[in-house]
């Protein structure tokens, strides 16, 4: 995997700022051009899409467990080569480079079974939270690491997008913790509301998305509790973390998890989600992450940051079959 250091200083993080899409109300179609085009965007075709979504979801919870898990393979085997082009490209792309070691059909049958796992995702979110009421298909014992670690002191959980992570919530409450987030809205009124309705029901608390949600995590791990974050993840078609054996930046989540955890002495306690079986998973916690002790702020910035990488990378490059950000680019296409 190497160590991937720079020869200059990493580069500080830019502060980000969530800002919601405004409302265009009569004025705004009154006056015609652009301005009308949002209104009519926002009023028609979005509801149209919105009014689609909405059945969509509610339609699939009729469904079995496995029988939704099932629906949403074969439409994303079938949906994503043909409707999503530019993000297949990106998926063969990443693989050829993190999987150099398998031949053009071992590569093919890889993506194909990403596209599987990406279909279920989306219709599995419609019945996710009657695991509350299937313990059995969730194999959780390990993440009793994470919750030694929080008798001790404020814990990070650092997630994985492996597997179906949204049963992540449920499995960590399981034992007695509550996690808080910073939640992002996806695009869209209604995904939105679905998400932030699930993701309520699953027991999850929401801190402000952005810049505005750091001092709230703060407060709650000052308070001993549970913050819970992604450190693999993509940005406008880009793979932010991990690394991959590109130079170190502060513009992720990596950052994020390790200033957090230096401010408030927090243990950092990665895990991953690894679907076994249609509607049933297996969570890893892995060995709990304490900081060194460091002789002036920010002197580690970088050896913390490869820390935690590198204990996440490997397991995101064992199972690319299943990590939902295979579709983004390891470099600027």
């Amino acid at each position: 995997m190497g160590d991937p250091r720079p020869q200059e200083p990493i580069a500080k993080r830019k502060a980000w700022t969530f800002t919601e899409e405004g409302v265009p109300g009569l004025t705004d179609a009154l006056a015609g051009g652009d301005r009308l085009r949002a209104f009519q965007r926002y009023w028609i075709s979005d509801n149209l899409w919105n009014l689609a979504n909405l059945a969509g979801h509610f339609g699939m919870k009729m469904l079995p467990m496995d029988a939704c898990s099932r629906l949403g393979a074969a439409l994303g085997l079938f949906a994503v080569p043909r409707f999503h082009k530019v993000a297949a490209q990106r998926a063969r792309a990443t693989i050829q480079h993190l999987r150099p070691d398998l031949d053009a059909s071992q590569q093919e049958a890889l993506f194909r079974e990403n596209c599987r796992a990406q279909g279920r995702l989306m219709t599995e979110f419609s019945v996710i939270n009657r695991l509350q009421r299937c313990p059995e298909r969730l194999k959780a014992d390990s993440l009793a690491r994470i919750r030694d670690a929080a008798k001790e002191g404020p814990v990070i959980t650092v997630g994985m997008h492996l597997g179906n992570w949204e049963a992540g919530t449920i499995a960590i409450r399981s034992f007695g913790l509550q996690p808080y987030a910073s939640y992002v809205p996806p695009k869209g009124r209604a995904k939105s509301w679905i998400a932030e309705r699930v993701r309520t029901k699953a027991g999850l608390r929401f801190l402000p998305p952005g810049a505005e949600g750091i001092r709230p995590a703060l407060r709650v791990l000052k308070n001993g509790g549970v913050v819970s974050m992604f450190c693999d993840e993509g940005f406008a078609g880009m793979i932010r973390g991990p690394f991959f054996g590109r130079k170190p930046h502060q513009e992720g989540n990596i950052a994020v998890a390790i200033r957090l955890a230096r401010m408030t002495g927090a243990t950092i306690c990665p895990w991953y989600c690894l679907r076994t079986d249609n509607f049933r998973f297996e969570f890893e916690a892995l060995e709990p992450i304490r900081l060194p002790a460091e002789d002036r702020p920010n002197a580690r910035i970088l050896d913390d940051m490869l820390l935690l990488n590198n204990a996440i990378e490997p397991v995101v490059r064992a199972h690319l079959d299943q990590w939902y950000f295979l579709d983004n680019a390891l470099r600027p296409q």
